[in-house]
């Protein structure tokens, strides 16, 4: 993923509302910014962290910037804006990086499903094969006490536990169904269900691996030029490690 135009820098001030962000730019001036994501953000929005932002062309806009990547003070890059990771995802299928998801002729987004009435971010088709529904999220809570663990959620989310219900049913409906994890935080390189932060999601997670929901994780690089997902990671469940397939 490439930013047109390239993005802008400043540092943190401090995240507030949910939605918004103060930012210093380097002339000074204090702006604020839009900031699409509803979690925590626990270690992606410490004051003093470098913010690089994007700027929208639409003029109806009351806060034009968007909060896309931060750059900590301890030297790791995350992509904090969670609207990318469909984005991303979409790509890594498209350009073939994720294996596990290729052999389909038809990739749609946003598909209503389930009885829940959710929209599923990713629905892949072919005629030789079932529906395969693919749930993404976003994973940017590092564990700065053990090396490398990430973990997800980073705050109780009653809408990942409806989303891991829905895969569920899909699954025994006798469709594929997907749960996958994007890494875009450069320190993370295994994953894990936060039981600590959301026991529910971690008990309907397992709930939905034992009745054959399948778990992929993903990481994103990060370069000057952008970001993508490049490389699976292990995922961690109940102590019991899911390595990633061989590259």
């Amino acid at each position: 993923m490439h930013f047109k135009p390239s993005l802008q820098t400043g540092t943190l001030i401090k995240r507030y509302k949910r939605f918004l962000a103060d930012i210093e730019l380097s002339d000074g001036e204090v702006r604020t910014i839009h900031c699409a994501n509803t979690g925590a953000m626990t270690g992606c929005a410490t004051p003093g962290d470098t913010v690089l932002y994007s700027t929208s062309d639409n003029t109806k806009r009351k806060y034009p910037n968007s909060w896309e990547l931060t750059q900590t003070q301890a030297g790791h890059s995350i992509c904090v804006n969670t609207v990318r990771a469909n984005q991303l995802a979409v790509d890594a299928i498209n350009n073939g990086v994720i294996k596990e998801l290729q052999g389909y002729k038809e990739l749609k987004t946003e598909v209503k499903y389930g009885s829940e009435n959710s929209r599923i971010d990713i629905l892949l088709n072919s005629e030789d094969k079932p529906h395969c529904y693919v749930e993404v999220k976003s994973v940017t809570l590092l564990d700065d006490t053990e090396d490398g663990q990430g973990y997800f959620p980073d705050t109780v989310t009653t809408r990942g536990q409806k989303h891991l219900r829905e895969l569920t049913e899909m699954a025994n409906n006798g469709s594929r169904a997907v749960l996958l994890f994007t890494v875009l935080h450069s320190g993370i390189e295994k994953v894990s269900a936060a039981h600590h932060i959301d026991a529910n999601y971690s008990k309907l997670l397992d709930q939905a691996i034992q009745q054959g929901v399948e778990v992929l994780c993903y990481k994103a690089e990060f370069s000057e030029d952008g970001f993508s997902l490049e490389s699976a990671v292990e995922f961690i469940n109940n102590s019991k490690k899911v390595m990633p397939p061989s590259q």
